[in-house]
């Protein structure tokens, strides 16, 4: 065996070793913010609230310092140093545009639609399954819940 391939096999094996222990691994509390109207009272809170936004897998509603509202999933931000230069990039829920809203722009935040991955874990389907299996039931799937 070269040096090359003992390298590669000894990477190989580390690597497989480490993905194991991922498989062990407990996942995270996933907070509840669905129905959340975050105060933004500073330029700090509405960053903060732009960030759990992001991570969000349901819609949110913004209110623009015009009063004008758009509601839809908020895909992307960009921040910058200040609210004018840092935006946030939604697809509105009623169009297939992709709209882009500086911080600056934004009065007000709420999580308005249902958080899709609330209470949902792998391990929850995966009991699903096996129950389902050792029931004896064929052409068994896993299927996602419908979005509504």
């Amino acid at each position: 065996m070269s040096g090359t391939e003992h390298v590669n096999r000894t990477a190989l094996t580390t690597m497989t070793a480490d993905v194991d222990k991922l498989e062990v691994v407990p996942g995270f509390a996933h907070e509840a913010i669905e129905g959340w109207v975050p105060t933004l009272a500073s330029d700090e809170d509405l960053r903060s609230a732009l960030e759990k936004a992001f991570d969000y897998r349901g819609d949110i509603t913004i209110t623009r310092r015009d009063g004008s509202k758009v509601e839809g999933y908020l895909f992307d931000r960009r921040t910058g140093t200040t609210l004018a230069d840092s935006a946030v990039r939604i697809l509105p829920k009623d169009s297939n545009d992709k709209l882009t809203i500086p911080y600056s722009e934004i009065a007000a935040l709420a999580f308005t639609g249902r958080d899709t991955a609330a209470g949902k874990s792998w391990e929850a389907w995966m009991k699903k399954y096996w129950e389902k299996k050792a029931a004896g039931e064929t052409g068994i799937a896993l299927e996602p819940e419908a979005l509504e």
